[in-house]
């Protein structure tokens, strides 16, 4: 690519709330500049069908085929409005990075002494009709980006943190990136250039199921609700007990383990108020990510917080309230909206695919090497 080009990125991440996509334009040297933003959100019985595909049930290649389909038209649909507001046609993109929806990742921990050929190889979905993409908006697509990573004895998530880097990566001094979408994942940038990052457990998806299940709203706007209620200690401790949370990194999970069903194990057995458990699964989302921080980021002096969960007032002050010493901020402040961010990652990483350079970090997944990701479906 000798000049900068334009590419669309593509998301609909963990939360099952719709798809963001951004339109930017990228230079030789990764440099990224946003143009556009759009959305649109899944109606309550597709995601409920996304929710009920996080899990074994009757007919679900069948269902599970179609879904894929469903969501490259809700994907044609943000394309066609971002090529709408910028007065761009398909052939001034180069490509299209679309993620797809996760449904299941079951990554394995890599045998450092197996052989090659015998090495287990974990799994990772993401529904996604690419084909019908390309035919839908006449623009190339770059999906399916998970896999190689997987391939290569990695987790194949999160994909996010080169991307970090290249944005929001300080020369001077060590910053941590925090995604909150339904799992959160957190980057370290550190000034030598060296990255890690994992998943630290749930973000969005236990607090947005609670509140749905009990006042109807898709989220917890601005953590109001949860304002009002306490924080129940021994349900607590109970949710803290978690594995995952103790594992060290790489390590990355999903609506496979935080659900519904391990929620509902663990609730106390008599009544508590729903706002209180509301109160409960924000402050352990916020320690999750908190204590994460404090263990792997020691020197991080700023935690810049993307994703849906930077729009939550009352989480943000409860990261802020465990973090002394670390100013928390939204990525707002630092160039990019947080619900641009993951969009602009996929954009970003189809870039890196038609250049074939390699975007995954064996520092952060595990994997023998870094490697291209993404495989290339045309128009």
């Amino acid at each position: 690519m000798p000049t900068s080009e334009n590419f669309i990125g593509l998301m609909s991440g963990t939360s099952l709330d719709g798809v963001d996509g951004v339109l930017a334009c990228i230079n030789p040297q990764g440099q990224l500049a946003v143009q556009s933003h759009a959305f649109t959100a899944f109606d309550a019985p597709f995601k409920a069908e996304l929710m009920a595909l996080n899990q074994s049930g009757p007919n679900e290649l069948h269902r599970s085929a179609l879904a894929g389909n469903q969501i490259a038209r809700h994907y044609a649909n943000v394309v066609h409005q971002l090529l709408s507001s910028s007065g761009l046609q398909p052939q001034d993109i180069a490509a299209i990075g679309a993620h797809g929806q996760t449904v299941r990742h079951r990554p394995l921990e890599f045998d450092g002494n197996a052989t090659l050929e015998r090495a287990p190889v974990g799994y990772t979905l993401q529904l996604i009709n690419p084909s019908l993409l390309a035919e839908l908006t006449g623009i190339d697509v770059v999906a399916d980006f998970r896999n190689r990573d997987l391939a290569a004895g990695g987790q194949g998530a999160p994909l996010v943190p080169a991307f970090h880097q290249g944005v929001f990566g300080r020369p001077a001094s060590c910053v941590a990136v925090l995604n909150i979408g339904g799992i959160s994942n957190l980057s370290v940038l550190h000034p030598d250039g060296s990255v890690l990052g994992w998943d630290c457990g749930p973000g969005n998806a236990l607090m947005d199921h609670w509140c749905s299940a009990h006042t109807g709203a898709p989220y917890d706007d601005n953590g109001t609700w949860s304002a009002t209620g306490r924080v129940i200690p021994d349900l607590l401790t109970t949710l803290k007990a978690e594995a995952f949370l103790q594992r060290l990194p790489p390590k990355s999970t999903g609506r496979d383990l935080f659900n519904p069903s391990w929620l509902q194990t663990r609730l106390p057995s008599d009544t508590p108020q729903p706002q209180d458990v509301q109160a409960t699964l924000t402050e352990f989302t916020a320690l999750a990510c908190a204590n994460d921080v404090k263990r792997h980021a020691p020197a991080a002096q700023e935690l810049i917080v993307c994703g849906g969960g930077a729009l939550n007032g009352q989480l943000m002050q409860r990261l802020a309230q465990h973090l002394p010493g670390v100013q928390v901020v939204s990525s707002e402040l630092r160039g990019l909206p947080p619900l641009q961010v993951e969009a602009a990652a996929f954009a970003w990483l189809a870039a890196k695919n038609l250049r074939r350079e390699t975007s995954s970090l064996p520092s952060v997944t595990g994997a023998r090497g870094a490697r291209v990701l993404g495989a290339i479906y045309p128009r």
